[in-house]
């Protein structure tokens, strides 16, 4: 696949007159794709019935007669006021059960049947109109789901919606109320019908009830994803992707892609290290102008993986993009520093390096109006050049010589589930403590030592071909997948609270977690630990917020300085029993690594590599130069070295 580049682009911001200009600059700087359309439904429908679409087919046509492959959103994320009078109980309502009104953006509630009717009538006209229009060379639905926490709602049609889901998951509400443990403080329910959300409560809500929200509000949104994507496919052949979020977790992402043809993320780099990361002061500092080194790639082998979804395929093998690429200062992070020159340029090149076919950037031109005025983009408001557009004009000039994207599997695999992060936020059981950021900590020490990693889901036939698989945190492991780590022939890391509650968030009595075939290991006991109170290992590293104690017949690879078993190691298995720090983890991928014959180096602060079948990637993500088997990376530097 070749690799491409792109913009967003809203033509219903500027002046008619200049599209054909703004065309001809995206095709002279190396673009190919251009994105429209998500936020227009009140241009395209500013009352009800008034469908006013040609100024939309001007645009299109303007834009793929000038050699551009049009992106069309569904306009489903900003439904028009009239929309909202015409439905006013569509609107989502938070925790507290105040509403989430009109006045900005994702302003419906998923479980609304008003509000989904209004969806699929105008996508249905959309997908009518331009489903058979040559320039329409892919699609997109709404526009990131999950943004501004909007996957849960507690409106009275969630609470209608949930009631008829827990019926039809649960059969009986004597089933429910077993499978819940009800009995615990009188909770049990004579009918589904006096079921409630999982909020306003006096004290916390039994965490059974909270996982069956999350589960239905998941669901909730693959259903709304469906609707649309059934009725682009009955109207066109172009491919259907949607753009995904950095670490929005409120849905499960394959169970959508499974609907998708191309999965698609929107990557901020120093937004997110201000806003999503909670990073130390030290790490904000120094990677203020550069973004995580690791965030954005996470992303990247995710979305790989949920672009796989469709038909079940070798995460290898999934279509993903970058839809929207940060191109300079963002304007929602506390703090909105400009990227360090030649960051562009990486970000591009480390998505190509993770198996992206195109890299879209956001947006053309800086608006000069409304919430996103200080959102820079391409081009600046008076037109000219931004900074953005040089770099993306060298990387226009890097592809001409640049192969295909050529698939490889990696010989590592990292398990990241939705359901596991969900359950970790229904009971952190410590401040803090969350599924996302120990998988993310993991994925950080295997690119520390130099591996290339693919993300799979909890899926049986997910781990074939893998020299090493870790699987950190998964509260619920299905008896399948236990069976299949079992057998696998691969290194198998697990914990900890591997298998620590069933589907229904109950504790097993019996055999106490993790209960794993030809694994020999029980959890005693846990604890959450204070962030300055940390158990050192003997040796170097510590454990820091999660510690289990575990007993069993494994050897003991990791402990204490105290003796205390860390890590235990059965044939190919190994606990771990605890959240260790930079250096524990260091160890713990060294260990695995050296016995699963994983080729490693231990790179120096900020510096990261990536292999495809191809090529082999070097990305500086620090402010100084590092040398790299014989070349020079300076501050934002890429190097490309193929292989033989």
């Amino acid at each position: 696949m070749k690799r491409t580049l792109g913009t967003c682009y809203y033509p219903e911001h500027w002046p008619e007159e200049i599209w054909q200009q703004d065309a001809e600059r995206m095709v002279e700087a190396g673009l190919t794709w251009v994105r429209i359309g998500e936020f227009a439904w009140s241009r395209i429908e500013p009352t009800p019935g008034d469908l006013r679409w040609e100024w939309l087919d001007r645009a299109i046509d303007v834009l793929g007669k000038a050699g551009l492959k049009v992106v069309l959103g569904t306009p489903t994320a900003t439904p028009p006021r009239w929309v909202v009078d015409k439905h006013p109980d569509m609107i989502a309502v938070d925790e507290n059960g105040n509403p989430r009104k009109f006045g900005s953006r994702r302003h419906y509630c998923f479980s609304h049947m008003g509000y989904l009717e209004e969806c699929r009538r105008i996508v249905t006209l959309m997908a009518e109109r331009y489903g058979a229009n040559p320039f329409i060379a892919a699609w997109q639905t709404d526009n990131e789901y999950g943004c501004h926490g909007t996957i849960v709602s507690y409106s009275d049609a969630a609470r209608d919606a949930f009631r008829l889901w827990l019926s039809e998951r649960y059969d009986s509400v004597e089933a429910m109320n077993e499978a819940w443990g009800n009995i615990f403080w009188s909770m049990e329910y004579n009918s589904f019908d006096q079921v409630d959300l999982p909020n306003l409560t006096v004290t916390e809500p039994n965490p059974a009830h909270s996982l069956a929200f999350h589960r239905f509000c998941s669901d909730q949104v693959v259903v709304f994803n469906r609707m649309q994507v059934d009725i682009l496919r009955a109207n066109s052949s172009a491919p259907i992707a949607h753009n995904y979020m950095g670490k929005i977790t409120g849905f499960d992402h394959y169970d959508v892609g499974a609907d998708l043809d191309i999965a698609s993320w929107d990557s901020y780099p120093l937004g997110f290290l201000e806003d999503r990361l909670g990073a130390e002061r030290e790490h904000q500092i120094d990677y203020a102008r550069q973004g995580d080194p690791d965030f954005q790639a996470f992303h990247h082998d995710l979305y790989r993986a949920v672009g796989a979804a469709k038909g079940n395929k070798p995460v290898e093998q999934g279509r993903w993009w970058v839809m929207e690429q940060q191109p300079g200062p963002v304007n929602w992070a506390p703090y909105n520093p400009a990227p360090l020159p030649g960051m562009v340029r990486l970000w591009t090149w480390e998505a190509f390096a993770h198996g992206a076919e195109a890299v879209c950037y956001f947006r053309w031109r800086q608006a000069p109006f409304a919430q996103e005025q200080l959102h820079a983009g391409m081009l600046r408001p008076d037109s000219k050049d931004a900074p953005a557009i040089h770099e993306a004009r060298q990387v226009r000039d890097e592809l001409v010589d640049a192969p295909e994207v050529q698939p490889k599997q990696a010989p590592v695999a990292l398990v990241f589930d939705y359901v596991s992060d969900w359950m970790w936020t229904v009971q952190p059981q410590g401040q803090g403590l969350s599924y996302f950021f120990l998988v993310l900590d993991t994925y950080r020490a295997l690119r520390r030592a130099g591996l290339t990693v693919d993300i799979v889901p909890l899926r049986a036939d997910a781990f074939d071909g893998y020299k090493a698989i870790f699987a950190p945190g998964l509260m619920h492991l299905p008896d399948d997948i236990k069976a299949e780590l079992a057998q696998s022939d691969a290194q198998v890391v697990i914990g900890p609270r591997t298998g620590a509650r069933d589907a229904d968030f109950v504790m097993p009595h019996a055999p106490l977690p993790p209960a794993m075939p030809g694994l020999d290991v029980t959890v005693s006991r846990l604890e959450t630990l204070r962030p300055d109170m940390p158990i050192p290992l003997d040796g170097s590293g510590a454990i820091t917020r999660y510690f289990e104690e575990i007993e069993g017949s494994g050897e003991v690879v990791l402990q204490t300085e105290t003796g205390a078993p860390v890590a235990m190691r059965e044939g190919h298995l190994t606990y771990m029993a605890g959240w260790g720090d930079s250096d524990a983890m260091d160890r713990l991928v060294a260990l695995i690594g050296g016995d699963a014959g994983l080729e490693m180096r231990q790179l120096p602060k900020g510096l990261r590599t990536r292999e495809t079948a191809t090529e082999r990637f070097w990305f500086n993500h620090t402010t100084d130069s590092i040398e790299v088997d014989g070349h020079t990376l300076p501050p934002a530097g890429v190097v490309r070295v193929p292989l033989a």
